[in-house]
């Protein structure tokens, strides 16, 4: 089985004899209910895969969908003038980047169709060339643009300057007004338009580039086209049967166990309210050609306006996960670097995980253990700052706990908190120091996360600091920023937190930590 690790060409994928997950009668419904739309999905997830089908569609060329649920919806097949561009390839950190991408399209475009001398503006010239299309093919023109946000991902928050004349701007507001002329094309050219496509991260609502666009149809939390990329369940069985079979082969397990595996460590995404479980295809695809079950997606590069954005936001991450949300507060993208939670969400790593009917709110957390591992190794590493390297750290954590030794746990967790700088644990007011102990542990207790690990749980009589579930222990930690361990200790005892695991045969390992907000790391330690 060949699997499409990187390709982008519906054109190649087919006629390479590339696996193939169907999405083609989704790809019909879409081309024949409506015109202009919009997509919003994390990088890697097939947007490019899913523009380059619909070029090959409109440009009416049937034996590549031979075969495919829309061969038998499809009748006419007719050929429109398609005009793709995609700003993925491109930086555009250096100023002028931007506009020679824009000036080398439209003048390609122009040696095709015709170019007006008068019509000078980029805007301009493009509704020309749309125009002479639709006299020459007669039809009117579709046009797909893909990525269309990243001129400006590329430079948001990194203050990157530009000469206008006399004056210095900054890119990302230069980058703004130069697609804002570019995109008011489909105003303009309304009449010429057949079917206009844009994809990218951010949501198109808040960004100025838009001004005066007739707004597309957001189909990014449309219940019926939520699977247009990705791969679901169903496609993941039905495609994949005999990659699935290989893996549990090799990892000496059944074929339903590795499914699990597969679920857990790929699956999760979702993109309505209807919850219907998407797995990211780059990851799964990777893991059938390596056979082996890695971060692909995450390791694949993280943006770095993502980066920028979390080193300075007021947010921490156990501050911001496992909460329900307007879909305001996370849909709508604002360039507000104090609050990111619409960039995390918009670029994947965060998802949906639950609704609320009843007042039309959306829980959200990470979508699997690749990107909750990834993004929170990511945010420990910034937030921390410690010099030695963290997987090892967390790869003897992990052995330790998991062979029921809670002294050498002890020991590794007063050392990773002693390398942690005192200027990051320096804090002005008591509000300040406890907020940074509870999220220095979410961090700690996230990133071993392997195991069944539950912070903060809600029990019958009160909550509990953190529970350590492996298949042979049960650790219950309560936690004291300077206090002693027998307080901890006595709060576990006297709150019940045990009672749940009476009946477990496990061993269960109670544990009293007191923490110094002077020394930053374990002042006492008893475990029962």
């Amino acid at each position: 089985m060949k699997y499409p690790i990187g390709i982008q060409s519906f054109e190649k994928l087919r006629e390479d004899g590339y696996v193939y997950a169907d999405k083609t009668e989704l790809v019909y419904k879409l081309v024949t209910t409506g015109n202009i739309y919009f997509l919003s999905r994390p990088r890697r997830f097939g947007k490019s895969l899913l523009v380059s089908t619909l070029k090959c569609y409109f440009q009416g060329r049937k034996e590549l969908f031979k075969g495919l649920a829309i061969d038998r919806l499809e009748t006419e097949w007719a050929e429109y003038p398609v005009f793709h561009i995609d700003f993925n390839g491109d930086n555009f950190t250096a100023p002028g980047i931007l506009e020679k991408k824009i000036e080398g399209n439209i003048a390609r475009w122009e040696a095709l169709y015709g170019k007006d001398p008068i019509r000078t503006t980029v805007g301009d010239r493009f509704t020309y060339v749309l125009q002479q299309a639709h006299k020459q093919y007669g039809r009117r023109c579709v046009v797909l643009i893909d990525e269309y946000d990243k001129p400006i991902l590329d430079v948001l928050d990194a203050h990157y300057k530009i000469k206008i004349g006399e004056d210095e701007r900054l890119l990302e507001d230069w980058h703004r007004e130069v697609l804002k002329g570019f995109y008011s094309v489909f105003k303009a050219a309304d009449e010429n338009l057949q079917f206009v496509l844009l994809t990218g991260v951010t949501k198109f609502s808040q960004v100025s580039v838009f001004s005066g666009f007739n707004q597309p149809n957001d189909i990014s939390m449309d219940r019926d086209y939520e699977a247009l990329c990705g791969i679901t369940q169903e496609e993941l069985e039905h495609y994949f049967a005999e990659p699935i079979e290989e893996l549990a082969q090799k990892f000496r397990t059944t074929v339903d166990a590795m499914k699990e595996r597969l679920k857990r460590q790929y699956d999760g995404y979702h993109f309505s309210d209807n919850l219907t479980d998407i797995y990211n295809p780059f990851s799964l695809l990777n893991a059938f050609q390596k056979k082996t079950l890695d971060n692909y997606w995450f390791r694949s590069g993280t943006p770095t306006y993502l980066i920028r954005l979390l080193s300075h936001t007021q947010e921490n991450l156990d501050e911001m996960t496992g909460r329900y949300y307007a879909p305001e507060e996370f849909v709508d993208y604002k360039a507000d670097v104090e609050k990111p939670l619409p960039m995390i969400y918009q670029s994947g790593y965060l998802t949906i995980k639950n609704y609320e009917m009843e007042f039309g709110t959306f829980l959200l957390d990470f979508p699997n253990n690749e990107v909750k591992n990834g993004f929170v190794s990511l945010a420990a590493s910034n937030y921390f700052q410690t010099k030695e390297p963290m997987n090892s750290w967390i790869r003897e954590v992990i052995i330790a706990l998991r062979e029921g030794k809670p002294d050498t746990f002890r020991k590794l967790l007063t050392a990773f908190l002693a390398d942690i700088p005192y200027t990051m644990r320096r804090k002005e007011n008591e509000r300040e120091r406890e907020r940074y102990f509870h999220y220095t542990f979410y961090l700690i207790f996230r990133l071993i996360s392997v195991y069944t690990v539950y912070t903060e749980k809600e029990q019958s009589e009160g909550r509990v600091d953190c529970i350590v579930e492996t298949p042979s222990y049960v650790y219950i930690f309560e936690f004291k920023l300077d206090g002693t361990a027998d307080e901890a200790l006595r709060q576990i005892e006297e709150k019940g937190y045990a009672r749940p695991y009476e009946s477990d045969n496990r061993p269960i390992n109670k544990i009293g930590v007191s923490f110094s907000s002077q020394t930053g790391t374990i002042e006492d330690w008893k475990c029962l």
